[in-house]
């Protein structure tokens, strides 16, 4: 059976082991329209519901849970792949919801090996994927929101840049809600600012330097163009203080969550999680990624997959004399980037990291890639380590190399 997940409504489409078609339906996206089409698959297929393989593209949504909860086997597939599939069946090019259900269904029953099986995972990680990918969301948000404001300050008050390049700290914020405009700014004395900078606690710079700033000669600009950025400046603080906020508030929640599962022994992977986060760099955004983007490969001490989810394996193209070694884009975004900034921090944290890392760099590999390597020998220690139950201890590499 193949489904065609939608919106509104999903194309199902069943055939037989032999591939004939035996049914076609279209099934809304509603509580009564999932749960009738259910019934009407149980009659339709029989009591044995284990004994039904189902294809789709997305391995996750109501349809999905709904499907997994009743005990079918549900198959999920890269849409890439099934981009390539659909071309066995129109070579013009032809797609529609329809064909898409056909698709799938002929797909699994002629390529399983293809597919891949996803699994039941615990009411916690499926809120830590949810927490992980909102904070990103906010993140992202922050920093667009960040970079109007610095493009609004940059016009009309550029002076303040020199003190905070990103705009992105409350001091900045708080600043200009008390004087958004050069002149108001000027007559701020310096027993406010130090108050200020004392509030949100910044001491890379003095109260004496923040007023030689905002004592400085503004723009000359036309009468009013001031004051219609500042306007524009007022209204983006609100909702920069608020992401602010929100990214705090879910840092602090995805923090308790991750103890919550480091302790919760109905979670079959709770000593995972302390030993993921005993590796030097290793901190909350990319544990939270690790175990919620890729439960299956963590839970299978699965390296190779691990690594490909991550991008960190490269990919090789070879055709006769011509081969080339590039860099995987067919991957986890959101895992990518975790392992790309904690690896940074791996560098810092760990000489052995920070001696692979030059090595690399003396070979004449570019800093990215330098920064895939070590990251992809972080995650084979990862590995090792979640394989040997054992957290880790630098002390213990450093006795195996003196034995040697």
């Amino acid at each position: 059976m193949g489904i065609d997940l939608g919106g509104e409504h999903h194309q199902v489409h069943i055939i037989n082991p032999a591939g004939e078609s035996l049914a076609e339906r279209l099934v809304p996206h509603t509580g009564a329209g999932i749960s009738e089409f259910l019934d009407w698959l149980a009659q339709l297929t029989g009591p044995d519901p284990a004994s039904v393989a189902v294809a789709v593209e997305n391995p996750r949504g109501a349809v999905i849970e709904a499907l997994l909860e009743r005990g079918y086997a549900v198959y999920s597939i890269n849409p890439k792949q099934l981009d390539r599939f659909r071309d066995r069946f129109s070579v013009a090019g032809a797609k529609d919801d329809s064909r898409d259900g056909c698709v799938l269904a002929h797909s699994l029953r002629t390529d399983l090996p293809c597919f891949r099986r996803p699994r039941v995972e615990h009411a916690k990680i499926l809120l830590l994927r949810e927490l992980s990918r909102t904070h990103d969301q906010i993140v992202e948000d922050l920093r667009r929101a960040a970079n109007q404001l610095n493009d609004s300050i940059r016009r009309y008050f550029p002076g303040l840049l020199a003190l905070c390049p990103g705009t992105d700290e409350p001091w900045l914020w708080h600043l200009l809600q008390l004087a958004p405009l050069p002149a108001p700014a000027a007559r701020l004395s310096k027993q406010r600012l130090a108050t200020l900078l004392k509030q949100h606690r910044i001491r890379r710079f003095s109260s004496d330097d923040l007023c030689a700033v905002l004592q400085a000669r503004a723009l000359p600009m036309a009468p009013g163009s001031a004051e219609a950025i500042a306007e524009q400046v007022i209204l983006l603080l609100p909702r920069l203080t608020q992401l602010h906020q929100q990214r705090g508030q879910l840092e602090q929640r995805i923090e308790k969550l991750l103890e919550e599962l480091a302790s919760d022994e109905s979670y079959s992977g709770h000593r995972d999680v302390t030993i993921l986060r005993s590796m030097p760099g290793v901190g909350r955004g990319f544990t939270a990624a690790v175990l919620s983007e890729a439960p299956t490969a963590l839970a299978d001490r699965d390296y190779r997959a691990l690594r490909s989810l991550a991008g960190s394996a490269p990919v090789t193209k070879q055709s006769g004399k011509s081969r080339s070694v590039i860099m995987r884009h067919a991957c986890n975004g959101r895992l990518r980037t975790a392992l790309h900034h904690s690896t940074g921090v791996h560098i810092q944290q760990d000489a052995r990291a920070r001696q692979q890392y030059a090595d690399l760099r003396q070979h004449g590999h570019s800093h990215g890639r330098a920064i895939r390597g070590v990251g992809d020998r972080m995650l084979a220690r990862l590995i090792a380590m979640l394989k040997q139950h054992t957290p880790y201890d630098p002390a213990r590499r450093q006795a195996l190399c003196q034995d040697q």
